[in-house]
C-alpha cells in the first residue's frame, strides 16, 4: 500500500502590535520601483491592508524569542505603515495581520522575500478592464477610479473603451489571438457586429495592422476635419442626433462622424440658410455647392464693387493693433523661447488686423440686379463667396446694339453708319455714298459728307499692313500688347478693347473629377489669380496704362500666369460621332506637347500633391491593372500579397501600399525627350536664353509710356 504524502501545515497567522515590528535586512528589494511608499500609504488608508505581512520572531543568543518580529517580506507595506504612524494616522500599537514563521525554518528569509516578489503575477490586462468597467457599472465615477489607482481619468476611459469591444474579440484576445494593439484599433466603433466581421475579414488578409482594422471601421463615416463637418460644426450635429466616434488610443483629428446622411442634410439646410440671406441683398441669382465645378466663372463678366472706407475709429484700432504687433515682434524675435500667451496675442493682433484690413464691398444696385454670386466651402469649412458675376444672356441691351465691326444700326432708315477717326477729323459715314463718290456731288457741293464705308474700309486696311509691319520692328511694344490682350481676355472677358485678333482660350475640362478645385495646383493658381485681380484697375479702359506702370519682371509674371491658363494637356474622351470641336488626333498632338512644355519646367505631381488613391485611380481600374501598378511600383510580392481580395479590398490595400512609393500612371508621366541620348539631357530651363525685354537686363527694351 503506498505511503500517503505528508499533509502541509501553514504558518499561522497573528495580529502583532506595529511597534513591535522591524524591517529585516534580509528583505531582497533594494531598488524603488511601482507605485511609491505615499501613494501606498494612502490606499492602506482608504481600503486598510489587503495583504498580511511575512514576519519571523527575533531571537536572542539563547535562542528564546524577544517579543519582537523582523519583516523580511512586505517591506513596502511595512513602510507605508511606518509613514501613517509618523503621521499620526495609525496607533504605534495598531494590530497588524502577520503570517509568522519560525525562525529556524528551513526556507531563508531572503527566499521568502525573493519568491514573494518573483512568483506574483500581474493582473492580465482583460482583466483591469473588466474590473474597472465593474466598478462603473457599481456606480463610481471615473475620476474616483483615477484617484484611486493614482492614475488619470484619460487612461480609466482607456481601459473601459477597451471592456466595451465584442465580448468575442475579448476571448480571442484572452487566448492571444490578437495583440493589445489590434484590439485598442477596434475601440473606434462600439458597432460589435461590425467589429467581429473585420476580425474576420483579416482571417483572409494579410494585413492585420491596427491602422488597417481602424481604416475598416471608418470607412463609411466622415472625418471631424472634412470642411463640411467644420461648416456646419460637430456641436451641431451632436445636437441634431449624430453620434462621433473617437479612437481614444491614437491621435484622430476629432473623429469621425457616423451619420453622413444627418451631415448632408445639415450643410444643405446651412447652406440654403446662407444662400436666402445673400439673395437678399438684392442679386438675380445665388448658386451653392459643396463642391463648385472647374472654372465654373469662365464666359463670365465680373462687376466691380466700391470698397467701404474706414471710419476714423477703424483706423485708429488699426494703427494701435500694428504698432502693438511692431513692439512684440521686435521684444521677442531673438528669443527662441516664446511663451504660449505670446504666440495667443500674435494671433489675436493678426486676426484683427485682417478683419479691419478687408473691406467690405458695396455694388451698385442696377448691376445687382443683373448679376449673381457663387457661394461654396473652402477647405477650413469656412464660407466662400463671390459676388459680382453677370452671365452673357444677363448683359443689358441698348437700343442701338454695336455690332463687331463698330457698325451703328439706324432702325428706321435701314442704313449704317460708322463712327470714325482718320487724320484727326471725327465724321460720321453713312452708306449712302460708294466708292467713287464723285457721282454725288452734283448740287451739294457746300455739303460735308462722311467718306464712303467702302473707302474707309480700304484706307484702314492699309493702315494695318503699315501698322503690323511696324509692330513686327518693336518686339517691346509687340510684348505689351500680347500682354494686355491675355490679360483683357483673362480679367476682363467682356471687354474689346484692344485691336489684336487675339484671345486666350481658357481651359474647360472635360467632366472634372470632383474635388478638382481643392487641389493643391487648383488652389495655388486661384490664389495667384486673385492677387494679380487685386492688382488690376476696375475698368478695362485703363489697364494699357496699368501694364505700362509694372516693370519687366512683374509684366513676365503676369504674362507666364495668363498664357498657364490656356496649357490643356487633358486627354479628352473623343465622341464616337465627330462632333467638330475636338479629334483624336489633335488631342494626341496636344498631349505630345504638354509632354515638351512638362520637360522644359521640370513638373513633378508628386511633389505637388497627387497620390494614387481608390477615389481618385484604384476605384477606376480593373484588378489586373491594380496588380500590375502594384508589381511595378513595389514588386511581384507584394502583388502576391493582395491578389487574392476582393476588389474594393484590393483597391484600399494598393493606395496602403503605394502611398509613398512615389509611383505615377502612364497618363501622369513625362516620358524622356525622344532624342536625349542622342543629344544628351534636355537644357536646364533655367540655362535657356531669356529675351532682354522679358528678362529686364536691358532698359532700352522697358516698355515706354506711348
Amino acid at each position: 500500500m503506498a505511503k500517503q504524502p505528508a499533509k502541509i501545515t501553514l504558518s499561522p497567522s497573528r495580529d502583532i502590535p506595529f511597534d513591535q515590528l522591524v524591517l529585516s535586512q534580509s528583505n531582497v528589494r533594494r531598488v524603488k520601483s511601482g507605485v511609491s511608499i505615499p501613494e501606498l500609504a494612502e490606499d492602506i488608508a482608504r481600503r486598510t491592508l489587503l495583504q498580511s505581512l511575512n514576519v519571523r520572531p527575533v531571537v536572542d543568543a539563547d535562542g528564546q524569542e524577544t517579543g519582537i518580529f523582523e519583516v523580511p517580506a512586505g517591506g513596502r507595506r511595512y513602510r507605508a505603515l511606518e509613514l501613517l504612524v509618523k503621521q499620526r494616522r495609525l496607533a504605534r500599537t495598531a494590530p497588524i495581520p502577520c503570517i509568522v514563521k519560525l525562525s529556524d525554518d528551513g526556507v531563508s528569509a531572503e527566499e521568502d522575500s525573493y519568491a514573494e516578489n518573483a512568483l506574483r503575477e500581474q493582473l492580465h490586462p482583460l482583466d483591469q478592464f473588466r474590473a474597472m468597467q465593474a466598478m462603473i457599472d457599481k456606480g463610481s465615477a471615473v475620476e474616483d477610479i483615477a484617484a484611486h489607482f493614482m492614475t488619470t481619468p484619460g487612461v480609466v476611459r482607456q481601459r473601459l473603451k477597451l471592456a466595451s469591444v465584442s465580448p468575442k474579440l475579448h476571448d480571442i484576445y484572452a487566448d492571444d489571438g490578437m495583440t493589445l494593439e489590434q484590439l485598442m484599433a477596434f475601440t473606434v466603433s462600439d458597432d460589435h457586429d461590425r467589429q467581429e466581421q473585420v476580425w474576420e475579414m483579416l482571417a483572409h488578409s494579410f494585413n492585420k495592422s491596427a491602422a488597417f482594422i481602424r481604416q475598416r471601421l471608418t470607412e463609411n463615416s466622415v472625418r471631424v476635419a472634412d470642411k463640411r463637418v467644420r461648416f456646419v460644426t460637430v456641436d451641431a450635429y451632436v445636437a441634431a442626433g449624430g453620434c462621433v466616434m473617437r479612437d481614444l488610443f491614437e491621435d484622430d483629428d476629432g473623429g469621425w462622424l457616423t451619420d453622413p446622411a444627418l451631415l448632408h442634410r445639415l450643410v444643405e439646410e446651412r447652406l440654403g440658410v446662407e444662400t436666402s440671406r445673400i439673395e437678399a441683398e438684392g442679386w438675380k441669382w445665388v448658386t451653392a455647392a459643396v463642391d463648385l465645378p472647374w472654372n465654373v466663372t469662365n464666359g463670365l463678366r465680373e462687376i466691380a464693387g466700391n470698397e467701404v472706407p474706414m471710419t476714423a475709429d477703424e483706423q485708429a484700432m488699426l494703427v494701435q493693433a500694428q504698432q502693438e504687433m511692431g513692439r512684440i515682434e521686435a521684444e521677442w524675435a531673438d528669443d527662441p523661447n516664446v511663451p504660449d500667451e505670446i504666440h495667443d496675442r500674435i494671433d489675436a493682433l493678426e486676426r484683427e488686423i485682417s478683419r479691419l484690413a478687408e473691406r467690405p464691398v458695396t455694388f451698385d444696385p442696377v448691376e445687382m440686379a443683373i448679376a449673381g454670386v457663387f457661394v461654396t466651402i473652402e477647405a477650413d469649412g469656412s464660407l466662400c463667396v463671390e459676388r459680382g458675376y453677370v452671365r452673357p444672356e444677363d448683359e443689358p441691351v441698348s437700343e442701338a446694339e454695336s455690332d463687331a465691326d463698330g457698325m451703328v444700326i439706324n432702325p428706321g432708315s435701314g442704313e449704317t453708319a460708322v463712327s470714325s477717326s482718320i487724320n484727326g477729323q471725327n465724321v460720321e459715314a453713312g452708306n449712302a455714298g460708294t466708292a467713287a463718290g464723285a457721282d454725288d456731288d452734283d448740287g451739294d457741293d457746300e455739303v460735308l459728307k462722311a467718306l464712303p464705308d467702302r473707302l474707309v474700309a480700304d484706307l484702314t486696311a492699309w493702315r494695318t499692313l503699315a501698322l503690323q509691319d511696324a509692330f513686327a520692328q518693336n518686339p517691346a511694344t509687340a510684348f505689351a500688347a500680347v500682354l494686355h490682350a491675355l490679360v483683357l481676355s483673362t480679367f476682363y472677358s467682356y471687354s474689346r478693347e484692344s485691336c489684336l485678333q487675339l484671345t486666350l482660350n481658357q481651359v474647360s475640362f472635360a467632366n472634372p473629377p470632383a474635388g478638382l478645385r481643392d487641389s493643391a495646383p487648383a488652389r495655388a493658381i486661384a490664389d495667384r489669380s486673385k492677387q494679380w485681380a487685386d492688382r488690376l484697375p476696375d475698368s478695362d479702359t485703363e489697364l494699357w496704362d496699368a501694364l505700362l506702370e509694372f516693370g519687366a519682371e512683374e509684366q513676365a509674371s503676369l504674362f507666364a500666369h495668363c498664357a498657364s491658363l490656356a496649357v490643356n494637356a487633358q486627354a479628352e474622351v473623343v465622341p464616337k460621332y465627330d462632333n467638330g470641336r475636338v479629334s483624336a488626333h489633335s488631342v494626341a498632338r496636344r498631349v505630345e506637347h504638354s509632354h515638351v512644355l512638362a520637360r522644359a519646367v521640370d513638373l513633378d505631381l508628386i511633389s505637388v500633391g497627387w497620390k494614387p488613391t481608390v477615389d481618385g485611380y484604384f476605384r477606376s481600374v480593373t484588378k489586373p491593372r491594380i496588380l500590375a501598378d502594384v508589381t511595378e511600383a513595389r514588386g511581384e510580392q507584394f502583388a502576391a500579397m493582395i491578389d487574392h481580395l476582393k476588389k474594393a479590398d484590393m483597391a484600399r490595400e494598393a493606395e496602403r501600399l503605394l502611398e509613398d512609393a512615389r509611383w505615377l500612371p502612364e497618363p501622369l508621366r513625362t516620358p524622356e525627350h525622344p532624342r536625349a541620348e542622342e543629344q544628351g539631357a534636355c537644357p536646364d530651363p533655367e540655362e535657356i536664353a531669356v529675351p532682354a525685354f522679358l528678362a529686364g537686363d536691358d532698359p532700352a527694351y522697358a516698355i515706354a509710356a506711348e
